[in-house]
């Protein structure tokens, strides 16, 4: 057995008070650790790679913020820069040339983007960008992949993955089927499925939106071809490709997955790094499809915080971090010797187990692989994962508390860090 390190009665103390003061005593589910065990540990302050609970344990941490941390938690430059912005106020709700400035980073970086605009979570983004594809081919339809997560809006909650799957829940109450009427499904990485939903509905598909490389059912990235053909079917049937880069943009590569794959969508939506660690999201894409939303277009959609000083703030100085040289090289070496090693300890303490990762993305399955889409994922032992978690949390490693999500590193992770980690990896493996 893996020897208890952790004295966590504070924590404890403080998610039986919540319980009775949020549901499930929680602002978000994934935080509960329902399907890892145990209580969840209630964080005090964050430095770099490691973050601290408020009894005083100390763990290097995986989960940066579920990603928007690739500078590393509380960076310096990105501190310095808020503490600035603050003295000019914390909410404007009218133009602000900050979002001038971010908007030309985006612009710059991402392939697919020509215009840009700024919302205040990734559900947003990706709720808004649906409204767009519709408004702009006419047509009512959209194709989804099980087990990518857009958000929680209801025309998303079908085949979700990510915290709706690690809660077994096969969507959601609360969600009318006339609002997910017009969502189709297909598994991930299937193009002859997406190919028959196109027959099957002649000009009324608006379009496809996924994860390129998905993040919500624990790390899947696209099979070779499969994100072009994706680009010749919509092209072809008249359709909007919509990249969902609220985990992969500015984490993958600096212009996101459609920079490391070669692949342009029609439209992309953003959150996560783009914010520096505040809530933010975006969408974005082409002109001519950006001009339909108001008050350039017909299409309405708004927000009081969107363009907010302080995440446009935390935005820029994060991506001037993340554009200096060696950065992603540096990101792609250290979570490649992460991955490497893990796929090492599994096989010396005999556990059947897969992975892999692009840049500053990871992900690890108790699974004989090949895992290429949701169903392969969920083939996983999962039972075995939440003892591993726990083990790995007894050893100071903070990793997400599902099979089902992706891990990430940040710039502030050490060689030792991740020597540390494989160390922590054999001992609870072994023990299992």
């Amino acid at each position: 057995m893996v020897t208890t390190l952790l004295n966590t009665t504070k924590s404890e103390e403080i998610f039986s008070a919540a319980q009775a003061l949020m549901p499930g005593g929680v602002s978000s589910p994934v935080r509960a650790f329902k399907s890892v065990g145990g209580q969840p540990i209630v964080f005090d302050r964050v430095k770099g790679a490691y973050v601290w609970d408020v009894d005083g344990n100390k763990y290097i941490d995986y989960v940066g913020t579920w990603g928007p941390a690739i500078c590393g938690h509380a960076h310096p430059e990105v501190l310095d820069a808020l503490h600035a912005a603050l003295d000019k106020g914390t909410s404007f709700g009218a133009p602000c040339y900050l979002e001038n400035v971010l908007a030309e980073r985006v612009i710059e970086a991402v392939p697919s983007v020509e215009m840009v605009r700024f919302v205040n979570s990734g559900t947003e983004a990706c709720m808004s960008v649906l409204r767009l594809m519709r408004a702009y081919t006419g047509r009512d339809m959209v194709i989804k992949f099980e087990g990518c997560y857009h958000g929680h809006a209801g025309m998303f909650l079908v085949q979700a993955g990510s915290g709706v799957a690690t809660l077994g829940l096969p969507d959601s109450p609360g969600v009318p089927k006339s609002v997910t009427s017009n969502t189709l499904t297909a598994p991930y990485n299937d193009l002859e499925a997406v190919k028959k939903l196109f027959a099957d509905h002649p000009d009324q598909i608006s379009g496809v939106i996924l994860e390129p490389v998905v993040g919500n059912s624990g790390f899947i990235p696209p099979q070779p071809g499969f994100l072009e053909g994706l680009r010749e079917l919509t092209q072809s049937n008249g359709a909007l490709l919509v990249f969902d880069e609220v985990m992969t943009g500015f984490r993958i590569a600096y212009g996101g997955a459609q920079a490391h794959f070669g692949v342009t969508p029609d439209l992309t939506t953003m959150g996560k790094v783009i914010g520096g660690g505040l809530p933010v999201g975006a969408y974005g894409g082409r002109k001519d499809i950006m001009e339909m939303v108001a008050p350039a277009g017909p299409m309405y959609q708004a927000g009081t915080l969107s363009g907010n000083p302080l995440a446009m703030t935390a935005g820029i100085k994060t991506l001037e971090i993340l554009k200096r040289p060696g950065t992603y090289e540096k990101l792609d070496g250290i979570t490649k010797k992460l991955t490497d090693g893990m796929a090492k300890v599994a096989e010396e303490t005999g556990h059947t187990a897969c992975g892999g990762q692009i840049s500053a993305m990871f992900g690890f399955f108790f699974n004989p692989g090949p895992v290429n889409n949701y169903t392969d994922a969920k083939q996983s032992d999962l039972e075995k994962f939440g003892r591993y978690h726990r083990g790995m949390l007894e050893q100071g490693i903070y990793l997400a508390p599902s099979q089902f999500e992706a891990g990430f590193t940040s710039l502030e992770h050490t060689e030792a860090d991740i020597e540390q980690t494989l160390t922590a990896a054999k001992t609870v493996l072994s023990s299992l």
